[in-house]
């Protein structure tokens, strides 16, 4: 279990989604990298960023970005960390949040939409690992 949105965060969401053999079959066709970046507020008192490299049901890469990305990710999803902790809570659909612009979105929405369950099997993935917040 890990706390977010630490380092040892990212790397158990990594691991989580390399083990989870439910991960790998909703996943299996999905092709696309994400950057979370995560807005202060609150308890977070700075800004972090995640990158993800997820491939037909595995991660590839997972870390904390600091400086500049060196990659251009095929989706961007920005929050503030409250919106954010919400959606790993459970009190906030990921794609409800996608919708009202709790969580916005660069990248091909459509892509998203195709992949709804892919998306949310990733989120209940990061609430298992998830334990404690900032």
């Amino acid at each position: 279990m890990a706390c977010f949105p630490e380092a040892e965060w990212i790397e158990a969401l990594m691991n989580k989604l390399n083990s989870d053999e439910r991960y790998a079959q909703v996943a299996r066709n999905w092709e696309g990298d994400l950057l979370f970046d995560i807005e202060a507020g609150g308890s977070l008192k700075l800004p972090v960023r995640f990158y993800l490299d997820l491939w037909h049901g595995r991660c590839r890469e997972a870390y904390m970005v600091e400086g500049e990305l060196k990659v251009k990710p095929a989706f961007i999803l920005k929050a503030p960390y409250d919106n954010y902790v919400r959606i790993l809570r459970g009190e906030l659909d990921p794609m409800q949040a996608l919708l009202t612009r709790k969580l916005s979105l660069q990248g091909n929405m459509a892509v998203l939409m195709r992949n709804i369950p892919t998306v949310l099997d990733f989120v209940r993935c990061a609430r298992e690992i998830t334990d404690r917040y900032l």
